[in-house]
């Protein structure tokens, strides 16, 4: 007799084998349960026999030493941890003044370095650090082989462990991870012969404040002699060159590139991502790796959006087409490194999208060149000595330009001449370094709220508002000395945050002008009219358009104009 519960058994057994041997053959497919696959560290290397022995550097608190209180700083990093029940022995960070250097890892080889994990406070002010902290860009990264003088690694932490721009984004990859945007952790496998230093020096005028950090490494008794270094390094041009490719790497030698960062800060309306990659390979006139597109490098596809997966991902891209945009990506080829015997050289066009008044034509075509800023970490793995001569810069200068002719901060505004009847009060969020005015009238028909603002010389301009997006927020239409300035601006979100509003792109004579908001309604989603600003800005246009000068003499007033 057939019993129906152990057929039932088999069957569902049959059905969990089938799905289990179709996973192992896409790990398979993949790569990752190989242990000739190019990741330092796959599942089938685990059960494989590991050689050597595993070590830890790390930021805990060490019996005898002093790192709060009256008596000072005193470390003994020799010491073992302290482990007692004193409070004490949990102060287990750091804080770094500005401009000093602080190692966090000093080893004598053989090596490989298998994982970093840090942390440390944001900029923002907090209860631990009244006047805020460093951020991450102004951080600069250090790693050193073998005593060697130039560093193999030399990156603002930020990039390194792609967060640009000094913001803070999850980062969830195969190699880099950064979980909530805060806790930085990075798997590239690093081996050393000799030494090994990692240190990050504070190029801030502020702390860096409560910097914890674990480097795990394993001590080798021998490294094989074609073992390569890792590398990575920053570079940076703010604008990019005027008719050459912007590069990313420029080596000599044997190796495999296996990672790209890219921040790119717009200065021109529109789309910034139809340059292509152009890789050339051992020394080779003509590149033979030709790519489609900015975004089609960094494996998206018509255009980019906020995203993170295991080999590539854009941890920011804040607005679509405005002047003045951010957007960061990276693009980790572990599955697909690029192989080079006696040289690399990796760029990127930077053509793209561009509005009629900075085309020689008057036309918005998809092919031009663009002036945005940009910058970049490459990662690589290579034998001897790189020939990349870029170095980062000072964290002053790695700083965007600023591009604000002109910034009024609502703040400023509170007062009833500048409102219809209402509550209007300054109010600090975490969105802003400084308050923002936040304007609630007492009844939303006919209710309005001014900006002044000045004009030195006539020249090519954008106007725009930093401003709140929130579940109580109202619609509101902008004037500007009375005349209409394109579509209703609605203000709400189910969730609070910041977005800049474009509203006119002209050449204002010089004189004085008022932007007025006047509330129109509500969202029906919306729960009030309320309005908080945090400024108006007139940001410069690139040089080329007032070269050009093709809206010089047009009426604003009569056809206002934005481009997108």
């Amino acid at each position: 007799m057939i019993n129906p519960l152990v057929t039932c058994s088999e069957s569902y057994l049959k059905i969990a084998m089938n799905r289990i041997q179709r996973i192992i053959s896409c790990l398979f497919a993949a790569g990752l349960l190989s242990s000739h696959h190019p990741s330092a560290a796959t599942l089938g290397d685990l059960a494989q026999p590991q050689e050597g022995r595993s070590m830890r550097s790390t930021s805990t608190m060490r019996i005898g030493e002093v790192r709060r209180g009256d008596a000072g700083l005193k470390l003994n990093p020799q010491a073992q941890p302290r482990g007692d029940r004193e409070e004490a022995s949990n102060f287990d960070n750091f804080r770094v003044q500005p401009g000093q250097t602080h190692v966090l890892l000093d080893a004598k080889g053989p090596g490989v370095i298998t994982h970093i994990w840090m942390t440390f406070l944001g900029p923002e002010p907090q209860d631990w650090a009244k006047q805020g902290s460093a951020n991450h860009q102004e951080m600069l990264l250090r790693m050193f082989w073998d005593g060697n003088k130039r560093p193999a690694v030399e990156a603002p932490v930020g990039d390194f462990f792609a967060n640009c721009f000094g913001r803070r984004s999850e980062v969830v990859s195969l190699p880099v991870v950064v979980e909530d945007a805060d806790s930085y952790n990075c798997y590239w496998h690093m081996p050393f012969r000799k030494s090994a230093r990692i240190e990050i020096e504070n190029q801030s005028d502020k702390v860096i404040n409560l910097l914890y950090y674990n480097i795990d490494w394993i001590q080798k008794k021998s490294l094989p002699k074609d073992t390569p270094y890792f590398y990575a390094q920053y570079h940076q041009e703010y604008p990019v060159q005027k008719g050459q490719d912007y590069v990313i790497l420029d080596t000599q030698g044997k190796g495999h590139y296996v990672g790209t960062v890219l921040a790119v800060r717009t200065r021109s309306p529109s789309w910034f991502g139809e340059g292509d990659e152009k890789i050339y390979i051992d020394g080779e006139s003509n590149a033979s790796i030709w790519g489609t597109g900015t975004e089609d490098y960094f494996l998206s596809a018509w255009g980019l959006k906020t995203t993170s997966t295991p080999f590539f991902g854009v941890p920011c891209f804040d607005q679509w087409g405005i002047v003045g945009g951010h957007t960061s990506a990276y693009r980790w080829h572990i599955q697909d490194p690029i192989v080079f015997n006696t040289g690399i050289k990796v760029t990127l066009e930077h053509f793209g999208w561009i509005s009629p008044d900075e085309n020689p034509d008057n036309k918005a075509t998809s092919w031009n060149e663009r002036e945005d800023d940009y910058a970049s970490v490459a990662f690589w793995y290579q034998t001897g000595a790189p020939t990349f001569a870029a170095r980062a810069p000072h964290a002053r200068d790695r700083r965007l330009p600023n591009i604000e002719r002109t910034i009024v901060y609502a703040r400023d505004f509170a007062g009833s001449s500048s409102h219809t009847e209402g509550s209007a009060r300054t109010q600090q969020l975490e969105l802003y370094d400084g308050p923002q005015l936040l304007y609630q009238p007492s009844q939303h028909e006919n209710a309005w709220l001014e900006l002044p603002f000045n004009v030195e010389k006539k020249e090519p301009l954008r106007l725009l508002l930093n401003a709140t997006k929130s579940y109580d927020f109202g619609q509101y239409q902008a004037y500007l000395n009375g005349a209409k300035l394109g579509d209703v601006l609605d203000f709400y979100s189910p969730k609070i945050g910041a977005q800049e509003y474009h509203l006119l792109d002209f050449w204002p004579d010089p004189g004085s002008y008022k932007l007025r908001l006047q509330c129109v309604g509500k969202n029906p989603a919306s729960q009030g009219h309320a309005l908080g600003l945090e400024s108006l800005r007139l940001r410069e246009r690139r040089p080329r358009v007032s070269e050009m000068g093709h809206d010089r003499n047009k009426d604003w007033r009569q056809q206002p104009l934005l481009y997108n």
